[in-house]
């Protein structure tokens, strides 16, 4: 099973790179190792459809590449199939430069992050652009309930590979409702405590005589 990952993008260029800063030899060993890594399983599911965003890179007829930003709330980003994600595209700057390269070069690159345990996933994989309009059934399916933004278009992501990278230099960083589920027992506790600090003040308030 080859290493399909390593198979993209370690290039010419890149060996050469990995040659000169003394890293060809372990490289070579990640490229040989038996991993298909484009099959997803169950770890790469949990980990997509709890995103609420991603960025993903793609690449201009003038051979600049570009990055942006999806984001939307958590599970908008959907795992269709052992080797497709779906996502609602919804209405931006309408620059569309993504849109726009895709048609001309359809491969990209997808980097999801979660900066509060630290993991990030990359993914390859050529972008299939549908009108929303055009498959009504996989606009339901992609089109987040109560989200208030317009769908332009339907987007499927045919994997190629992917890879977990090391969480080295990952700085940790949590969202609001990340925040305000860890604080849900403290709060309980300090509702508690103060009520009973309410009973002991109550037990202890000097009483009028008759």
């Amino acid at each position: 099973m080859p290493q399909h990952y390593a198979t993209i993008a370690f290039t010419d260029d890149v060996q050469q790179a990995q040659q000169r800063f003394g890293s060809r030899e372990s490289m070579r060993r990640f490229a040989a190792a038996d991993v298909g890594n484009d099959v997803l399983t169950a770890a790469e599911r949990e980990f997509v459809e709890q995103s609420d965003g991603f960025h993903v890179a793609t690449t201009g007829s003038g051979g600049w590449p570009y990055v942006q930003h999806r984001g939307g709330p958590p599970g908008f980003l959907r795992v269709l199939d052992d080797h497709t994600l779906g996502y609602a595209d919804f209405r931006g700057n309408r620059q569309y430069i993504t849109t726009g390269n895709l048609a001309g070069n359809d491969k990209a690159s997808l980097f999801l992050m979660d900066h509060a345990l630290q993991r990030r996933l990359k993914i390859y994989g050529r972008l299939e652009v549908i009108a929303a309009d055009e498959r009504p059934d996989l606009r339901e399916l992609l089109t987040p309930p109560d989200y208030p933004a317009r769908v332009e278009r339907l987007v499927l992501v045919h994997v190629a590979a992917y890879d977990w990278n090391c969480p080295q230099h990952i700085t940790p960083r949590f969202t609001h409702a990340q925040i305000e589920a860890a604080l849900v027992p403290l709060r309980k506790e300090l509702e508690a405590l103060r009520a009973e600090n309410a009973a002991l003040r109550a037990s202890h308030a000097p009483r009028e005589e008759v």
